[in-house]
């Protein structure tokens, strides 16, 4: 753990905290390694930051990420709280046609307090995520497979995008139709029913 109590900048203490998200950082994370806001603003205007958005940096070595604005937008929210979800998660995971119109995250109901960024359209849930719900990609936490695709087909995403993701999923072994059934269970009886059909139309 980096020692929140640095009194001077530490650029190698920035340079890991950021590498574990692609070279992106927050204000927060600045702060632990030692930059004031003054000094973090002056880096930005000399270009060695690049500015994505409120409280959202890049390191300027780092490469531009094709999921800049998801992982801007996941970061501004909170990554400790922050989880991304439905279309977002999708279409991170390369399952199904979905494109999503905003960057959608999941957040525990008590967080509902929380501001909701531009660009953001913010789900709350009162279902725990276990372990399993839980993965990474390109430094990003987001929903598994299973998990995505089941809370997809809550929230209404049509059932031919669903019938894709599923059989996606199970094509490219990102989950069993075992775990897909039991998912949906934990959910209403028209999601059991949707993903049930979806794993029997892809032959499981």
């Amino acid at each position: 753990m980096h020692d929140t109590r640095a009194k001077h900048p530490d650029f190698q203490c920035l340079a890991d905290l950021a590498s574990e998200h692609s070279g992106y950082f927050t204000n927060a994370d600045a702060a632990q390694c030692g930059f004031s806001r003054a000094l973090l603003h002056y880096h930005e205007r000399s270009g060695r930051f690049v500015r994505i958005r409120r409280g959202v940096y890049r390191q300027r070595e780092a490469p531009a990420s094709i999921v800049e604005d998801v992982l801007g937008i996941w970061l501004a929210v909170g990554r400790d709280v922050a989880v991304v979800s439905h279309d977002s998660a999708l279409a991170l995971h390369e399952l199904s046609d979905v494109i999503p119109s905003a960057v959608h995250l999941t957040l525990p109901r008590s967080k509902r307090y929380l501001r909701t960024p531009q660009g953001a359209d913010i789900h709350f849930t009162t279902r725990p995520f276990a372990s399993r719900d839980i993965t990474a990609r390109q430094g990003i936490r987001l929903t598994s497979p299973t998990r995505t695709i089941v809370d997809s087909a809550e929230a209404g995403i049509g059932p031919e995008q669903i019938e894709l993701a599923v059989r996606q999923a199970l094509e490219r072994g990102m989950t069993t139709p075992t775990r897909l059934r039991e998912q949906a269970n934990e959910y209403n009886g028209m999601v059991f029913e949707l993903i049930d059909r979806s794993t029997r139309l892809a032959g499981s």
